[in-house]
């Protein structure tokens, strides 16, 4: 049987899991957050807002409240989805040829989802649109954290300097720093900075392009950082640091790819008057930030950094 010739479509088990796989790896987020298990819909977490203090207490005194507070944290779901179109005649092609369709949409559509965590999670942007979505408030964006370092003309060759900065930032709102994500741009500035003599001041990490750790913290490389070519305007965001496992998120589904045979479930025409078919994927994730202040942002104030 034909792999797109039912009306439903079940991906081959070594398609389906690199699928996974890359919407995760592909993530700058996933990379340094770990997801954690989901059900469908709001998820309340409990965070504690003032940390309880011991009290000594004396020989027959009364003991008092250690002022330990609590509160909330909802995280929302947010789907995304990605619909390709093939003209009708890829159904009656070989089963190597189809198999080859459906490994473009893993391809392709495993980086889309993967880039769509990050530019919603730091941006709250819809990647389909390039603006931002109303419907991710900004507590729940990264980027809005209001602890951020500018890059200056005077420290445009000093980048680990900028990012010590930042990281002092994260520190003295009480968190610590254990992951950055950079926008390649800005990881080659700092890969590539070098001593007055001109020896390299990180020769390991190259040219910045597939860098894992810097300066003992867990580190990632994407331009999802920046929020370019997506976002419609340029965020200037060139590297996040922070304490990662305040950013809490999951996959709530993972529905199936799903082949469409009839009507226009994309605006641009009805298939079968077009002779074509179309392949869906989509995801639910949700995700919150226990507090912007985990986070800091180091900004572009000089123009092409």
């Amino acid at each position: 049987m034909a792999v797109l010739a039912t009306s439903g479509l079940t991906l081959p088990k070594n398609i389906a899991e690199g699928l996974w796989k890359k919407a995760q790896t592909g993530s700058a987020i996933a990379s340094l957050s770990g997801a954690e298990p989901q059900k469908f819909g709001e998820v309340t977490h409990m965070t504690l807002t003032g940390r309880p203090r011991a009290e000594l207490v004396g020989e027959g005194a009364d003991k008092n409240d250690t002022n330990a507070t609590f509160g909330t944290k909802v995280v929302t779901p947010h789907k995304f989805q990605v619909t390709m179109r093939f003209n009708e005649e890829v159904q009656w092609a070989d089963e190597d040829y189809q198999l080859g369709v459906l490994t473009t949409l893993a391809d392709e559509g495993g980086q889309a989802l993967a880039r769509a965590l990050d530019l919603g999670g730091f941006h709250g942007i819809n990647p389909r649109a390039g603006t931002v979505s109303s419907s991710i408030v900004a507590g729940d964006r990264i980027a809005s954290t209001t602890n951020s370092v500018e890059i200056t003309t005077a420290t445009l060759t000093t980048p680990d300097i900028v990012i010590e900065q930042a990281a002092g930032l994260v520190i003295s709102d009480g968190y610590v720093p254990n992951g950055i994500a950079f926008d390649p741009t800005y990881s080659w500035t700092v890969a590539t900075a070098r001593y007055e003599d001109g020896r390299k001041k990180y020769p390991e990490l190259g040219f910045g392009a597939n860098i894992t750790s810097f300066e003992g913290l867990k580190a990632y490389s994407s331009s999802t950082v920046s929020g370019l070519p997506e976002a419609s305007a340029n965020t200037n965001v060139k590297a996040i640091i922070g304490q990662w496992d305040a950013f809490r998120w999951g996959v709530q589904r993972r529905l199936p790819v799903e082949l469409i045979k009839f009507g226009d479930p994309d605006g641009l025409g009805d298939l079968k008057r077009k002779n074509q078919i179309a392949l869906r994927l989509e995801v639910v994730y949700g995700w919150g930030v226990m507090d912007l202040d985990a986070f800091a942002t180091v900004k572009d104030a000089v123009a092409n950094v």
